[in-house]
């Protein structure tokens, strides 16, 4: 009987050593995790920054008014493969010209009525919201404040502008 008792508490033994290592194993994989995930952050707001300088007027390029002569007209961006195209809003603009995920967001401002943080974006949008996720994400609400698609509050937040009383139309 001795001896069952023995080999049960040396099985036990080994158990707690294999939990112990697979404890550390975990720790070591989330630190890496976290390392990764911030890594994508980082890049996902070089690529976003990338795109938004791509898409932006081009230098010489001026806007109604500012020298005393009239707008020349935009240039035409030529869509390239994995660039998003936001135009500037403009008056009677609709949501419509925008990429779908872009729409989908200023249907979130006008169903929310309220200024809203970005995470606070991801979970009304039913996004993930980890912490990779939710920093593309504000890169996307930043590049529609840009445009004139949304307006950025002071503390983080983005709501629908007012533009003089019209606001962009979402969903359309």
């Amino acid at each position: 009987m001795g001896s069952v008792i023995e080999e049960l508490r040396r099985r036990e033994a080994e158990a707690r050593a294999e939990a112990g290592r697979l404890r550390s194993r975990i720790e070591e994989l989330s630190e890496e995790l976290a390392s990764v995930e911030e890594r994508a952050s980082r890049l996902v707001i070089a690529r976003e920054e990338v795109v938004r300088v791509l898409e932006g007027p081009a230098a010489g390029e001026l806007a109604a008014g500012q020298d005393g002569t009239p707008a020349r007209k935009t240039r035409h961006v030529i869509s390239r493969p994995g660039v998003v195209t936001v135009p500037a809003w403009q008056e009677g603009a609709e949501a419509s010209v925008l990429p779908r995920g872009h729409q989908d967001l200023l249907e979130v401002a006008a169903d929310a009525g309220r200024p809203m943080r970005a995470a606070q974006f991801a979970a009304a949008a039913g996004l993930p919201a980890g912490k990779a996720k939710v920093e593309g994400l504000r890169s996307k609400l930043k590049l529609l404040a840009a445009r004139g698609w949304l307006a950025e509050a002071p503390g983080g937040l983005f709501t629908l502008p007012d533009h003089a009383g019209k606001a962009a139309k979402p969903g359309r």
